[in-house]
């Protein structure tokens, strides 16, 4: 079973769906599920593999800002969000729990405590990793 998880709750994201489609029908050319490409397209680089990943979860309910996008690099203890209750009187710092890169975002303003918020990945090289994030955003913004 492939699980994709791309874009926005309640919304298509053509930028998000694409490259998901493009990955399952390479993974069923792979497995012989289908036929292979007519024409052969440039080389891709080798996939980085993550050594976890964990979520980083509302420690309050509250109105969700978050402090970086997706693909972002976060260091342990870092703020990377806050949470204000409705009326901003009060606000909650959220930090990361390790270092590592943003995978996956909650698009949701309003959250309620144990909430995932953010999902951090582990790489051994996460410079590396960042790096090809940021390039393959580039390349699929026009798609």
């Amino acid at each position: 079973t492939l699980l994709y998880e791309a874009g926005e709750p309640l919304r298509f994201s053509e930028p998000a769906i694409r490259p998901g489609v493009r990955g399952i029908v390479n993974v069923m050319r792979a497995l012989g599920m289908l036929p292979p490409p007519r024409r052969h397209r440039r080389a891709h680089p080798e996939p980085f593999v993550a050594r976890s990943s964990a979520w980083v979860r509302a420690p309050e309910s509250g109105m969700f800002r978050s402090s970086k996008p997706l693909g972002a690099r976060v260091e342990r203890g870092e703020p990377i969000g806050k949470i204000a209750d409705p009326f901003g009187d009060t606000e909650v710092v959220v930090t990361a729990d390790h270092s590592g890169l943003v995978i996956g975002l909650t698009q949701l303003p309003i959250v309620h405590q144990g909430d995932a918020l953010f999902h951090v990945a582990r790489f051994e090289d996460v410079g590396e990793v960042a790096q090809q994030v940021e390039d393959f955003q580039a390349a699929h913004q026009g798609d």
